[in-house]
């Protein structure tokens, strides 16, 4: 669904009983369907920037890296979190510190943002590589054959002004579908992608830009 089209209707006055005429609201004849305090609290929401509005509501959801990160060892990273008075600090912790304590692995815990940043950055990256718009094009068309590379390009390159948009949940379903792995390491990181993940976000996108034209 086109975000233009979901901020329209989220703005749209007739549904707390309101009519509009050239930019002024009146009382409407129709009764409302939204209440008040529930309008006034979406819009709260609204006025928030997107980066803070994820920020607020990741603690809330699944880590955005779990089941997909692992050290040097090859042992798994688990999510984790502490709190100091009302902040909250998450971490992803190796299984191997975790079982043998500090010191057994060489990167045992890494703080979860600046990975997850990390990852997400080279995601955003990887949709303006043509040859990874090539591979997810020939990818799509095995399920497909109507899907053109020129689609698949556009649909990549939609991903990225709108990733801050998304939701912290919405996220996470990308990452899983789009990552098979992150290994880290104490010289970087590397991130294994899926494919046949990219294939099926671009049909999702492209099937999204289609309904909404």
């Amino acid at each position: 669904i086109d975000k233009k089209y979901i901020y329209r209707m989220l703005g749209n006055r007739a549904y707390i009983g309101e009519a509009v005429h050239k930019g002024d609201s009146y009382p409407g004849e129709h009764d409302a369907i939204v209440d008040r305090e529930t309008w006034d609290r979406v819009h709260a929401i609204l006025q928030e920037s997107p980066r803070k509005r994820a920020a607020r509501t990741r603690a809330d959801t699944p880590a955005l890296l779990k089941g997909l990160l692992f050290g040097p060892d090859g042992a798994a990273f688990s999510p984790t979190h502490t709190r100091k008075g009302d902040r909250l600090y998450r971490y992803y912790v190796s299984q191997t510190v975790l079982k043998h304590g500090a010191g057994a692995c060489p990167v045992g815990r890494v703080p979860a943002g600046e990975i997850e940043a990390a990852v997400v950055d080279q995601l955003r990256a990887v949709f303006r590589q043509p040859e990874i718009v090539a591979g997810t094009w020939k990818a799509a068309r095995v399920h497909t054959d109507d899907i053109t590379e020129a689609d698949t390009r556009v649909a990549l390159q939609q991903l990225d002004p709108l990733w801050d948009e998304l939701f912290p949940a919405e996220q996470a379903r990308i990452v899983a579908l789009l990552v098979e792995r992150v290994d880290i390491g104490a010289e970087g990181l590397n991130v294994r992608l899926r494919m046949d993940g990219l294939a099926a976000l671009a049909r999702e996108i492209t099937s999204d830009i289609g309904a909404a034209a």
